[in-house]
């Protein structure tokens, strides 16, 4: 019994964060895709909804709490994770309360947010 690929959307600023974390993540056969900035991200999940959105917390103009607002806006099954440099027992507080599925502070190991996604896809596909 072969599951559906999950797809997984990864947004941050640092384009290097997009390219570690992508094959990282297509390894176990997921279909995943990368974007620098909040607003192309959201522009694509209008036209194509991820199971799984993974988005940096601070960068320009659109931030990761607002990208998790507005994701989950469009989609209450969409599971969001999101990741920062500047963990704080607020922030964290913050979005696990506004409906984040998880968060993890960079650095991390793709090996930690792959856990984080799989139980993520449990939830998805009980």
């Amino acid at each position: 019994m072969s599951q559906q690929p999950l797809r997984i959307m990864v947004i941050d600023d640092e384009n290097i964060v997009g390219k570690r974390l992508k094959p990282a993540l297509e390894k176990t056969g997921d279909v995943v895709e990368t974007f620098e900035d909040g607003e192309t991200a959201l522009a694509r999940f209008e036209k194509q909804p991820f199971d799984i959105v993974v988005t940096d917390i601070r960068m320009e103009k659109i931030d990761g709490l607002e990208i998790l607002e507005q994701i989950l806006a469009m989609s209450r099954q969409t599971k969001v994770i999101l990741i920062t440099g500047y963990a704080t027992v607020e922030i964290a507080r913050e979005a696990l309360s506004k409906g984040a599925f998880d968060f993890i502070a960079k650095p991390f190991k793709p090996a930690d947010l792959r856990a984080i996604i799989e139980r993520a896809s449990r939830e998805l596909r009980p």
